[in-house]
């Protein structure tokens, strides 16, 4: 019995028939997974969705594959259930897909934004976004975003310059997914722009708590009344909320009592945690590293990998660009051990 190519085949009919079914089931509001919208056009795949497609080039990354060596919150954390960027990415895509799959919106698009969304985020976190930042305003008159640099990974960085070719849909939600950027065009970009916050909150109360830089009668009362009193139950009350108020607005909403409580959670992890003196003590180390790193490399531009699209007439913004893309996807051990060897002469490191 030989392989099916003929007429009659799944893969002959698949595009039809994934069509058909989410005319079928999906939301009007849904976006839909035909035809797909690339930069370059190219053949659809004949047993995946452009989506699904988008998903597999995201994970089968190099950028993908390094998340799991970067800091969510906590640095080189002594313990091995901390959350790491990936783990976290994780967690964002799975709560996400369940809020799409609820709102009868396209779950294959939820996941690729989900699992893309923080391919640009540089090592150590939000501390070492903030310091890449600040280097590049005061050398190059620059600045980082980490969700702008994921989209560049995703458009330029990998493949050796070719870039992922992912979906218009997928990269919207990729660049929007910050509350800092623009409003994603997509409801599915929009759940993931919300439930990237709700993941990380009570995500990062949990590492928080197990850490040892908080207790649990330290919370604040009153969102801890409204949205619960464990990090699940809390996640679930607000995909519920989610739910059933954008079900009803048409739009990606929470209600009155839970997005209020969501954002005091915020702000008392901001105070205590993000911003609190342990975590402070350590930005100011890791703060060394990156900026000696970053001087390093702008005082010394033949170290640097050749990048494929980097190229500019302008020398100072071609090399800002081969710093920031060297730097930015370091894991952050890799930035450890190459302030090490910069730092400690290689007879002292043996």
């Amino acid at each position: 019995m030989g392989i099916a190519t003929g007429s009659d085949s799944v893969a002959a009919s698949f595009a039809a028939r994934i069509s058909a079914q989410e005319d079928d089931s999906l939301s009007p509001l849904a976006a839909r997974s035909y035809p797909a919208q690339r930069t370059r056009q190219e053949e659809d795949c004949a047993l995946r969705t452009p989506f699904q497609r988008d998903r597999d080039r995201i994970v089968h990354s190099k950028a993908f594959r390094r998340l799991t060596h970067k800091t969510q919150v906590f640095v080189a954390p002594e313990g091995d259930h901390y959350r790491t960027r990936l783990t976290h990415t994780l967690e964002v895509t799975t709560i996400s897909r369940t809020a799409a799959r609820a709102l009868g919106l396209n779950e294959d698009l939820t996941e690729a934004i989900g699992l893309g969304h923080d391919l640009g985020h540089p090592p150590f976190g939000h501390i070492g976004e903030e310091v890449l930042d600040r280097c590049l305003r005061e050398r190059f008159d620059g600045g980082f975003r980490h969700y702008e640099h994921s989209l560049r990974v995703v458009d330029h960085l990998e493949r050796d310059g070719a870039g992922l070719n992912l979906t218009e849909q997928v990269r919207d939600g990729i660049a929007r997914h910050s509350g800092r950027a623009e409003t994603p065009s997509t409801l599915e970009g929009r759940i993931v722009r919300l439930i990237d916050r709700v993941a990380y909150i009570n995500h990062d109360i949990d590492d928080a708590l197990r850490a040892g830089l908080l207790h649990e009668d330290e919370l604040p009362a009153e969102p801890i009344a409204v949205l619960g009193d464990s990090g699940s139950i809390r996640i679930d009350a607000l995909v519920h909320d989610l739910v059933e108020h954008s079900a009803r607005a048409g739009d990606i909403v929470q209600g009155s009592e839970a997005g209020p409580a969501m954002q005091a959670l915020r702000k008392f992890m901001f105070q205590r945690v993000y911003l609190g003196p342990a975590v402070r003590a350590e930005h100011e180390r890791i703060a060394g590293v990156v900026r000696t790193l970053f001087e390093h490399y702008v005082a010394h531009p033949e170290l640097l990998p050749q990048s494929p699209v980097a190229a500019s007439s302008d020398g100072e913004e071609d090399l800002a660009t081969r710093v920031t893309d060297y730097l930015a996807g370091m894991t952050d051990r890799y930035c450890i051990r190459a302030y090490t060897e910069l730092q400690v002469p290689q007879a002292f490191a043996r």
